[in-house]
């Protein structure tokens, strides 16, 4: 019993160790630009002690970097299906990016648990925040403004959409697929708004109105 508890102390430490370590190659470590930018969501959120600084760095430094490798796997995959022709080609491109969103989708919680460990709730939502621009603080209170006669129920609504879009975007490549993922939701929230008799082009024109008025 002693022995299994010092085995599985031993491969919890090493699997620790592992995740913000280089591999021996040297290779399999997160570059300079992917530590730089998880080093700036890490700092916004002003955390008191350096050393868990730094390990929140390290563990977002670490996701970005295994999402590339996704990446980079499912756009080598999409390039070699451009060489196809036919139901071949539609099948490859359908394949490459299934079996891109499957990793991800394995790697997302994993991702979780372990700023859990290091992180309030509060402060997750930060780091999602920080890793997709901001789009859900904003969206959501420009939502607010356009229509500051919402329903508790209609900002609810919004707010779990706009949560569920943070989390794709999340795992997305570029800037562009991001702001896709909450483009698309953006979507489904105006057409159940449009549905809840709300006219967004007019209510959007009115809230241009408020603002321009506003800094006269």
């Amino acid at each position: 019993m002693i022995l299994r508890r010092r085995f599985l102390l031993a491969l919890v430490v090493f699997s620790s160790l592992r995740l913000c370590a280089p591999a021996a190659d040297g290779g399999a470590a997160p570059s300079a630009v992917e530590v730089q930018r998880a080093q700036k969501i890490a700092a916004q959120l002003q955390l008191a002690d350096p050393a868990k600084a730094t390990r929140v760095r390290d563990l977002i430094a670490r996701q970005y970097f295994e999402l590339s490798l996704i990446h980079a796997q499912r756009d080598a995959a999409l390039q070699t299906a451009k060489t196809l022709t036919g139901i071949a080609k539609d099948a490859a491109i359908k394949q490459a990016r299934t079996e891109a969103e499957a990793a991800q989708d394995r790697l997302h919680p994993e991702y979780l648990a372990r700023l859990a460990t290091e992180l309030t709730p509060a402060q997750i939502d930060a780091v999602k925040d920080g890793m997709t621009y901001g789009v859900l603080p904003l969206t959501f209170r420009v939502y607010q403004e356009m229509l500051p006669n919402l329903t508790a129920d209609q900002k609810a609504q919004i707010l779990a959409w706009l949560t569920e879009a943070r989390e794709h975007a999340m795992d997305a490549s570029t800037s562009e697929e991001k702001h896709g993922w909450f483009g698309k939701y953006k979507g489904r929230i105006n057409n159940y708004l449009s549905q809840a008799g709300i006219d967004m082009k007019q209510a959007e024109k009115e809230m241009m109105a408020r603002n321009k008025a506003a800094t006269k």
